[in-house]
């Protein structure tokens, strides 16, 4: 008999959840205290895990993957025999506690129970419960089916062994976890990201380029060596005798360039300014039919970079 999985909360991610365990092999129920969107759910599965099929990313048929998904009817059927429980609901700290409050009462003592937030520490949701040591911060890259990173962030008082089972645990499910040594709020991704975007609002705002061309220098540029290795490693090749070469040859470059390299206020202005550019190349009503298109071209990149790999 397969493990199970808990998703508790249907919306973009949760659904995303759904569909790394149960591609994985896992038995998947998903809950959502709102039922509409529980019923919503099941037809955009099928259609992402279909997506995935067309790519040739799935080795079975798309029913039986969607098969080993099914609605609770409640929280506490959702819960019942899960090795693990992936909660995706509102990002509020007040939601987190009341949701961890409850799950923890449900839960088998045995029952990892971790949060898909993006930017809330576990301390913050768990410290005062019984079960506080089987809870930790699981944070997915949107959408997780595709982009296989998870940060495992853990409270201080989270059990070691709840780490491992849980980092078990996602890579038999074809994730990429990494595991932050101690709490931070963003945790790593959202943090390095938040670098990224605070230099180009201010390159943007201070009238260097345009936003359609400071997205050409990661996508036509650092993405394209970031998509199979990271910083560190782009450096310890980008000079003869690797890393420490590197630093001596650029590294007094860029710590001038960093003192120059203030935060930005996420003006309103300058976000009106961006937004207009971005309208003016894609429709707000067409938002939906790009992003799909997005999720297409990750299907692809990953397909191709599973084949490159073996």
């Amino acid at each position: 008999m397969s493990e199970k999985i808990a998703v508790i909360g249907a919306g973009l991610i949760g659904r995303a959840w759904a569909i790394v365990f149960a591609r994985a092999g896992f038995t998947v129920s998903i809950w959502d205290a709102v039922p509409q969107a529980l019923q919503a759910c099941l037809p955009q599965l099928r259609e992402n895990v279909a997506d995935l099929a067309g790519h040739g990313l799935i080795s079975e048929t798309v029913d039986t993957v969607v098969a080993r998904i099914t609605p609770a009817a409640s929280l506490a059927d959702a819960l019942a025999g899960a090795v693990l429980v992936q909660e995706n609901v509102k990002e509020t700290v007040e939601v987190k506690r009341e949701i961890f409050q409850e799950m923890d009462r449900l839960a088998a003592p045995e029952t990892i129970l971790t949060s898909s937030t993006s930017w809330i520490p576990t301390s913050e949701f768990s410290e005062h419960l019984p079960g506080r040591g089987r809870i930790l911060v699981a944070h997915p890259v949107n959408p997780p089916y595709l982009v296989p990173l998870v940060e495992l962030a853990p409270a201080p008082w989270t059990s070691a062994a709840t780490v491992e089972r849980a980092r078990d645990i996602y890579t038999r499910a074809g994730q990429s976890p990494v595991l932050l040594k101690k709490e931070i709020t963003g945790f790593l991704l959202n943090r390095i990201q938040g670098a990224v975007l605070n230099e180009a609002l201010n390159l943007y705002e201070n009238g260097y380029a345009s936003s359609a061309d400071l997205d050409l220098v990661l996508k036509d540029g650092l993405g394209l060596r970031w998509s199979f290795m990271g910083p560190f490693e782009t450096i310890d090749l980008n000079a003869p005798e690797g890393v420490l070469d590197y630093a001596k040859r650029y590294g007094h470059t860029y710590r001038d360039v960093a003192t120059t390299q203030l935060p930005n206020a996420w003006n309103s202005e300058t976000l009106a300014a961006i937004a207009q550019e971005r309208r003016s190349v894609l429709e707000a009503g067409k938002l939906g039919e790009r992003a799909r298109w997005r999720d297409n071209r990750l299907m692809g990149l990953v397909a191709h970079k599973k084949k490159q790999t073996g």
